[in-house]
């Protein structure tokens, strides 16, 4: 069947107050009316307009009989004629266009935007009618209105009710200085509107997997946590990602990739043992041992391939990371050929992301809270740590003060340093005595690190949530820990503690309320040399350039920690930078 003719005017109703034709008039404005054939003017009814765009507006809004057009205002008209009459090229256009008059309706559309609103005669309807009354989305809620009543090109997005986006631009004709109509591009941008929906959803569910209430993931055993984690991270590959065949390992220091979670995989491939290593352990290894993603479009040509399960015909693998580091791969498979596009890939190099920063938060929450005897006796040290800490600082203060005029008021402070210090040990041992290690479920017990027993630890820091988890994390590995709210405290705490027992590691952010870390270093070497300092900073904050400064007067390489930092990352720094001050004497 035929398209139906398209018509450049639509029908109207005949105007029954004459039974003279009526006929519209394209004249130019300064043009006398006297060279209308006054034949013309005796015999019909005449409707003059002074250009071809105004006509064009005159006869979408009436029935006319006639067009009579004078020779000067063809001239003027003959390009939108052109424009109008062959309008081919318009037609194969992949954006739609119109023309709409000052009331917003069509004077005219392309075949493109006709097709989208389903229909081939919307001339003389309402634009925003003639699309379903789409939803305006900004960022300019009156497109058309602007750009009438400024003369400037306005433009917006609308959402159709069937979930399509369309953007429209108006650009106004200015005719005798004034916006009287709009040349209007519409441009289908459906893909890109749902696929920034759909990174803005992934992003949601990111900050959701990773944000792992505390009354609810402390009152779960540590594998709970784990599943939980797990079922979450399942949940939002299947339903947002749409992957089925999903598999995680994460990256154990013998460079050994362990499986977290597998779904869909064969039993064998899940047991497969693997490494991060770029040849012989499928894409997987490599992509653990280089740290770039892998998309694998046709396994049967791909040498690096090793099936997940009987059929697989395409896969994406993509990094773990975190702080610029590969903890594990996030490895998804399909039975169809060329199954995922760069799009997926973008995908899920996005969740990857937050996957990672959830199992970060996972890994510090089972530390910090192995089981239900650990919380009981790391709820008493919570609650004791800070106060000593106080009694501290407060009885170092006063021993400054009176050293050199008092013996007897110093003697009286130093016993009360070493009894304050007795009940943090007493609470310690007992805590140890509480909770033994084989009360400890296996994937929670703290793995014996010999070089921190015993260890004196200073944490300078403003904020009492880092002091709280330095106690917590620390003592845990029979460390003593104290620590100090600025600068100036910690530098009185450690000249206090070398008349006793010096510290061993001092634990500072590098951001003090009354100077940077690299000061307070410059004020401790003064003291002690070399300074077993170690400095905390937001990832990528320095504006002061005090870890390059810190590092050129002798700061340990190792002695940086990014925040948030792992457990291990902390144990790891501590042990570099007493290996390294043990082996040089101190001058003191």
């Amino acid at each position: 069947m035929d398209r139906p003719k398209r018509h450049l005017y639509p029908a109207g109703t005949r105007d029954h107050l004459s039974d003279r034709p009526k006929i519209l008039v394209v004249s130019e404005r300064d043009q006398p009316a006297a060279l209308i054939p006054p034949a013309l003017r005796e015999t019909c009814d005449i409707v003059e307009v002074t250009n071809p765009m105004r006509a064009i507006a005159q006869a979408a809004r009436q029935d006319f009989e006639g067009v009579y057009i004078t020779a000067a205002a063809a001239r003027q008209g003959i390009k939108i004629g052109n424009l109008l009459e062959k309008d081919r090229v318009l037609d194969g256009m992949p954006d739609g266009v119109a023309l709409l008059d000052d009331h917003n309706a069509i004077m005219w559309a392309n075949d493109r935007l006709q097709r989208w609103t389903g229909r081939y005669n919307i001339v003389g309807e309402n634009f925003y009618a003639a699309l379903g009354s789409p939803e305006i989305m900004g960022p300019d809620y009156c497109p058309f209105a602007t750009a009438l009543a400024t003369g400037q090109a306005s433009g917006s997005t609308l959402r159709l009710a069937d979930s399509r986006f369309f953007h429209v631009h108006a650009a106004p004709v200015v005719e005798d200085g004034e916006s009287q109509h709009l040349i209007v591009s519409v441009r289908d941008v459906t893909t890109e509107m749902l696929q920034q929906q759909k990174l803005a959803a992934i992003h949601k569910a990111g900050v959701d997997l990773a944000d792992l209430s505390t009354d609810e993931v402390f009152n779960m055993e540590v594998e709970d946590r784990i599943e939980l984690l797990k079922s979450n991270i399942l949940h939002y590959t299947q339903d947002l990602l749409n992957f089925d065949v999903v598999e995680i390992r994460l990256l154990e220091k013998d460079s050994q990739l362990t499986s977290l979670l597998a779904y869909g995989l064969d039993p064998e491939a899940e047991n497969r043992m693997l490494y991060a290593r770029p040849e012989g352990n499928g894409v997987t290894g490599f992509v653990a041992a280089t740290g770039k993603s892998y998309l694998c479009e046709d396994t049967s040509e791909d040498p690096l391939f090793l099936e997940g399960f009987a059929g697989s015909k395409s896969s994406l693998t993509v990094p773990l990371i975190l702080h610029d580091e590969v903890i594990g791969t996030f490895n998804v498979e399909s039975p169809q050929v060329r199954a995922f596009s760069e799009a997926d890939l973008q995908f899920l190099e996005i969740f990857s992301r937050d996957v990672a920063v959830a199992l970060n938060t996972l890994e510090l929450l089972v530390a910090q809270k192995a089981n239900a005897a650990q919380e009981s006796v790391e709820a008493i040290h919570q609650a004791v740590a800070l106060p000593v800490d106080e009694i501290l600082n407060d009885a170092v203060h006063v021993m400054e003060r009176y050293i050199g005029h008092d013996p007897e008021v110093v003697q009286r402070v130093q016993r009360i340093l070493r009894n304050a210090r007795d009940i943090k040990n007493v609470i310690q041992k007992v805590g140890e005595q509480m909770a033994p290690a084989e009360a400890v479920p296996t994937s929670a017990q703290v793995e014996d690190r010999p070089k921190l027993r015993g260890q004196r630890v200073l944490v300078v820091d403003a904020d009492e949530s880092v002091r709280i988890a330095a106690h917590t994390l620390l003592e845990r590995y029979a460390c003593i820990v104290e620590s100090a709210h600025d600068g100036a405290e910690a530098v009185i705490m450690v000249r206090s503690s070398l008349r006793d027992e010096a510290y061993d590691i001092i634990l500072s952010d590098i951001r003090l309320p009354d100077m940077s870390g690299h000061q307070l270093m410059l004020q401790l070497k003064e003291m002690v040399d070399p300074v077993p300092l170690i400095l905390m900073t937001g990832f990528g904050y320095d504006p002061g350039h005090s870890i390059v400064k810190a590092r050129q007067a002798g700061l340990h390489p190792k002695a940086i920690l990014y925040k948030p930092f792992r457990l291990d990352q902390l144990l790891a720094g501590v042990e570099a930078v007493l290996d390294a001050t043990h082996s040089v004497p101190q001058q003191t």
